[in-house]
């Protein structure tokens, strides 16, 4: 099961990096286009739509590497058994919050499916179809939660922390800066 976890994870990431490139791709075609005269207004929504499709994608992989900010002057300055119970209360809140962000994002991905919700801009597709990178993406957000808060539960080192401080012992501190 961990194998198959961290090749979803990375895969996610995966995902999310190959809609960064769309957008470069977009963008930088848009900008010829124009000189050519053609119209390109319709590329403005695919844009907008491949940058939550690239933030939500890359969430799982971002936070199992410790990629999100996280306040840890506290955590610092307390005791080993003191920091692993701020990280169950924190996994545990993270958890519950980002569920009802999974399931308000597929109940609203469905309700668009449902009743055949369809763009107002000047490309005229169904919503649904790009919200579902927002639902599956925090779907999978809460899996990667579920996934630290068993392993901190069994008494391990949660991941973000492991990949930070490993990081910091090949002397990379870029995501630092």
């Amino acid at each position: 099961m961990r194998r198959f976890l961290d090749r979803l994870y990375l895969g996610m990431g995966a995902l999310g990096a190959a809609f960064i490139a769309l957008i470069c791709v977009l963008m930088v075609a848009q900008s010829v286009l124009r000189e050519f005269g053609v119209r390109t207004g319709a590329l403005n929504d695919v844009v907008a739509w491949c940058c939550a499709a690239a933030a939500f994608f890359a969430m799982p992989h971002a936070f199992k590497h410790g990629d999100f900010v996280r306040v840890t002057l506290l955590l610092e300055k307390v005791s080993s058994g003191t920091r692993r119970a701020l990280e169950i209360i924190s996994l545990l809140i993270g958890t519950l919050a980002t569920g009802y962000l999974a399931w308000s994002a597929c109940q609203f991905t469905y309700e668009s499916w449902e009743f055949n919700d369809i763009a107002q801009g000047l490309l005229p597709i169904p919503m649904w179809i790009p919200q579902m990178s927002f639902a599956i993406g925090s779907v999978l957000l809460v899996i990667a939660l579920l996934d630290e808060l068993i392993i901190v539960l069994r008494g391990g080192v949660p991941t973000f922390v492991r990949e930070v401080e490993e990081r910091h012992a090949r002397g990379d501190f870029s995501s630092d800066v």
